[in-house]
């Protein structure tokens, strides 16, 4: 079974991938040339037009997004609430002690809230966003340092995972290229934490897994307050 998404009708993944001219643009959007090998990269974790048959993590052909771009705008919003919240909680609690990664949470969470800041006008822009929801990690916080270490590279991973696996819904050429930026942010993150932890840093070989929002949210609900 392949995890390869296929770049939805209409979509801005599959316009990048047929039109140059498109192409061209979207890299001068995102970094220019130095952005090409993520493009191909990401195109090729996402599926192209040689792979009709393809299917996503789930083994399901992506389908669009009911709610159009703001749909994926504030489930994307709403993962970064969450991980933004997780690392406040984290610091103010100190669990963390060893000084190098107490610092690298504290950048890790400003870049978390600068993802919150973009998405939540982006969303605006669109329509209504997605309210803040009530967070809890206390149980993760009295596991220790080891166990907010091993639940931060699963959060960062599975961000990055949830970021691959909407790109084929994507229509707005622009929401894909802060989608492809903040996308590669999670997973640098999660290279990080997985080196920390004791884990390979490219879990998935040469290309990552997308994740489905079936697949993601039950994971990221045992951290919603009640």
């Amino acid at each position: 079974m392949s995890n390869t998404v296929e770049p939805e009708s209409g979509s801005a993944l599959e316009e990048l991938t047929q039109d140059a001219s498109s192409r061209k643009r979207f890299l001068s959007m995102v970094g220019g040339a130095g952005a090409t090998g993520a493009l191909a990269m990401f195109m090729a974790a996402c599926g192209d037009d040689d792979k009709k048959d393809s299917a996503g993590a789930s083994g399901e052909k992506t389908k669009p997004s009911k709610g159009g771009d703001l749909a994926i705008v504030n489930y994307a919003l709403t993962l970064e609430y969450i991980e933004a919240d997780f690392y406040a909680a984290v610091i103010k609690s100190g669990v963390v002690t060893t000084k190098a990664v107490a610092e690298a949470a504290k950048m890790i969470h400003q870049n978390e809230e600068e993802h919150v800041v973009a998405l939540l006008a982006t969303a605006k822009k669109l329509g209504t966003p997605a309210m803040k929801p009530k967070t809890t990690f206390q149980a993760v916080i009295d596991g220790g340092e080891k166990k907010v270490l091993e639940t931060a590279a699963t959060v960062e991973n599975l961000g990055a995972a949830a970021y691959l696996g909407q790109a084929g819904r994507i229509e707005s050429k622009e929401i894909l290229a802060a989608a492809l930026a903040i996308h590669t942010v999670e997973a640098r993150h999660a290279a990080a934490l997985n080196k920390i932890v004791g884990k390979s840093i490219v879990p998935d070989g040469a290309f990552a897994k997308p994740a489905s929002m079936e697949e993601v949210l039950p994971q990221v609900k045992p951290f919603l307050a009640s």
